[in-house]
């Protein structure tokens, strides 16, 4: 059971910070990509630069041990913060990547991805 635990731990912060670092790419890369998500009063290419930057820092910290503790409690916040963004794109009449069904189950893995970071916070406190 200790070995499934640690496997898990392992496999979930690899996976948040492959998340964290390819968003960051992402950003950069294609911002188009997120204009959606971003609310017209914003500068969409400073907000998109500035994401790029706050996940490039939390996926860096999460794999450093050091850190990680200090990461996961960074991407905890940074999931609970993206909550109502996807409610406001569920309430959208076009939500802004695929169907109101697609952004009910967006709003449903913020939850499981706050679950993630939080069982990473909890093994980085072990160690």
């Amino acid at each position: 059971m200790k070995l499934l635990i640690k496997c898990l731990s392992t496999l979930s912060m690899l996976l948040i910070a492959a998340m964290m670092l390819y968003g960051a790419y992402n950003h950069v890369a294609n911002p188009s990509f997120y204009n959606g998500f971003i609310p017209n009063f914003f500068p969409k290419l400073i907000v998109n630069y500035a994401s790029a930057l706050v996940e490039l820092i939390i996926g860096i910290l999460i794999l450093i041990p050091h850190y990680r503790k200090l990461g996961s409690l960074y991407f905890i916040a940074l999931m609970i913060a993206f909550i109502p963004i996807h409610i406001w794109d569920l309430l959208k009449d076009v939500p802004a990547i695929g169907s109101k069904r697609a952004a009910i189950i967006r709003i449903a893995v913020q939850f499981i991805f706050i679950a993630m970071g939080y069982f990473v916070l909890k093994k980085s406190k072990k160690n």
